[in-house]
């Protein structure tokens, strides 16, 4: 693998990593849930981003990235479908959270969403390692 796509996955993870931290911060300080979610669902978009670039996929739109990783990681049998079922979910959350008016995600969508990104995450970090990035 080249070292430029190396670099670019690394820094990838690294954001989903910190977004997940960001998450707790503003968890913590009882800021707003829509922050939160947002957090929680960037977590997992750039660790897609991550396994994209692996793979030489990219994409310009959330929806585009999503699919991608349906395709190639859910359908291709890498992951399994639940993985898919909460980068929609969050997706879903984080796209009402951010553009329609008076709808905040709830503490319950926190509990149910934070968890699982952090699942998420890992699984997408143990699959790379696996292939050397």
């Amino acid at each position: 693998m080249k070292a430029e796509v190396l670099v670019l996955i690394q820094y990838r993870l690294k954001e989903a990593d910190d977004s997940i931290a960001e998450a707790k911060v503003l968890l913590k300080e009882k800021m707003s849930l829509r922050a939160v979610m947002n957090r929680l669902y960037y977590a997992m978009f750039y660790a897609v981003l991550a396994l994209l670039q692996e793979k030489g996929l990219g994409t310009s739109k959330h929806i585009g990235a999503i699919s991608l990783f349906d395709r190639e990681f859910i359908k291709g049998g890498v992951f399994d479908k639940e993985m898919s079922k909460t980068l929609h979910r969050a997706f879903e959350l984080r796209q009402k959270g951010d553009y329609m008016e008076e709808v905040e995600a709830t503490q319950k969508d926190i509990d149910e969403i934070f968890p699982k990104t952090i699942d998420f995450v890992e699984k997408v970090k143990k699959q790379l390692m696996a292939h050397g990035s």
